[in-house]
């Protein structure tokens, strides 16, 4: 994981997250909602186009497209994708992972990593997105700016229903872990249920937004948050502090 230190020497690295709670959900159901998923990726910048299974080479990888959304193919990837172990029955009730990436050259790429159908409780469900690394190629400069990600979170929201969602940087979370109790991290534009509650007034310049009758994106700051800028951190402690006093910081009860 990138440190606030490394974050001095070399540029963040940003990824999206989002993440439920147990949810039964067959292979069939999950491949639904990720090819909703792919297709609504699409439409958030052309680098989110193309998707393609994992190989043993890029090359080779490039033999297998999942676009436009093939919903057999996820379908028998999260079959394939079952938690067992070796030689041993199948847990059900952990769901089932698939990984697949856009084909992009080294750190000018992205993977997307998937969990769900997972209704045991013993952890989240999860869709991550990982993102290029700024400064290898133009991609990153167009891909990691607020509008983009923005689409990308809501787009995670409307697909997979998560009960928050976030896009941040590796180094802020380091440097700004959440309290182990509460229910969410906040990053630079961050996604809550309804469930959480009201959004309370937040300072200039962050912006709230609907999201359909899903619940509230939180978007920090228009320009790329970065925890080099210590504008950007005290800001972040402050609408974090805004959210803890409105009660959105207190764990969900069972």
């Amino acid at each position: 994981m990138t440190t606030t230190t490394e974050s001095q020497t070399y540029p963040e690295t940003y990824y999206v997250g989002a993440y439920w709670g147990p949810r039964k959900e067959s292979p069939p159901e999950c491949a639904q909602r990720a090819a909703l998923f792919l297709g609504m990726l699409a439409s958030c910048d052309p680098f989110l186009a193309q998707w393609y299974k994992f190989a043993r080479s890029r090359k080779n990888a490039r033999q297998h497209p999942l676009m436009p959304p093939d919903a057999p193919t996820l379908t028998e990837m999260f079959r394939r994708g079952v938690n067992r172990e070796n030689g041993g029955p199948v847990f059900e009730d952990l769901g089932f992972r698939i990984g697949i990436h856009n084909g992009g050259s080294a750190y000018d790429d992205a993977d997307l990593n998937i969990k769900c159908g997972d209704y045991s409780g013993a952890t989240s469900n999860v869709c991550v997105l990982s993102l290029p690394r700024p400064g290898r190629g133009a991609n990153a400069d167009r891909v990691l700016t607020a509008p983009v990600l923005t689409d990308v979170v809501r787009s995670m929201v409307l697909a997979w229903e998560p009960d928050w969602a976030f896009a941040t940087s590796y180094a802020y979370e380091s440097a700004s872990p959440k309290p182990g109790s509460a229910p969410f991290s906040l990053g630079w534009i961050t996604y809550l249920s309804p469930q959480r509650g009201p959004v309370p007034p937040l300072p200039s310049p962050v912006r709230i937004e609907p999201v359909e009758d899903r619940g509230t994106l939180i978007i920090l700051t228009p320009e790329r948050f970065t925890v080099a800028n210590p504008e950007h951190v005290a800001l972040a402690r402050r609408v974090r502090g805004l959210l803890a006093s409105a009660g959105l910081m207190q764990p969900t009860s069972s």
